[in-house]
């Protein structure tokens, strides 16, 4: 999702504000290594060499992402290491100096989940940092305490979300991310929701769809 630092930011500056919020936290220097963990079209990773000077590595199973994000790494007036690699997590076995993971750890599944967390921790020096944004859902627990009701509508939307969205994926409570964390060896320093950014991001995506629903439907179909 965007960040909306301010009422009035367009789509665009909400998302670059987003890189920088996640990329802020990171203590990035010149010169570290920063692994992107399902670099999607690469965003984060060319804001990261313009703004903090490090060599990139992304991380992505998606051939027309890999293919974009390249091109736009071969574009860039920098002498730091920009790679993308058509390869998941598991694959991966170098060192690292920071990690940051956007909207890729829903697509995991609980199965793997500690399996993920042992490889990033292994992956980063003493003291390395690893920024892992993701949606999660309260446990059922906060659920009753905040007085929601599993109805039949909430349960065929996280059917329609689990079957269509993240297919093989899981969201995870905070609870849960935490604790895979800290058994590997990490320690949880901060949460921050965004939840009221991704409302107002979803808003500004459907309206974007609408907008260019033709040129949509010519990629896609209208099931789709």
């Amino acid at each position: 999702c965007a960040y909306f630092e301010r009422d009035d930011m367009t789509l665009e500056e909400a998302q670059i504000a987003k890189f920088d919020l996640a990329l802020g936290k990171l203590n990035l220097e010149p010169g570290m290594t920063l692994l992107d963990i399902g670099c999607g079209w690469g965003g984060a990773l060319k804001r990261a060499v313009e703004k903090y000077d490090v060599n990139v590595v992304g991380l992505t199973l998606s051939e027309n992402q890999a293919e974009h994000v390249q091109r736009t790494f071969d574009q860039m007036d920098t002498t730091r290491t920009r790679r993308v690699l058509l390869e998941g997590w598991e694959k991966f076995h170098e060192p690292v100096d920071r990690i940051v993971s956007i909207g890729a750890f829903e697509h995991f599944g609980r199965q793997r989940y500690g399996r993920f967390f042992k490889m990033a921790y292994n992956a980063l020096p003493p003291g390395g940092i690893m920024l892992l944004h993701t949606i999660v859902r309260p446990s059922f627990k906060e659920a009753r305490a905040k007085g929601l009701r599993l109805t039949h509508e909430i349960v065929e939307f996280s059917k329609f979300i689990l079957a269509e969205i993240f297919p093989g994926g899981w969201l995870p409570t905070p609870q849960t991310v935490g604790e895979y964390g800290v058994t590997v060896g990490f320690e949880l320093t901060r949460v921050q929701s965004l939840q009221l950014h991704y409302a107002k991001t979803l808003d500004l995506w459907a309206e974007a769809l609408e907008a260019n629903r033709e040129q949509a439907l010519a990629l896609q179909s209208q099931e789709v």
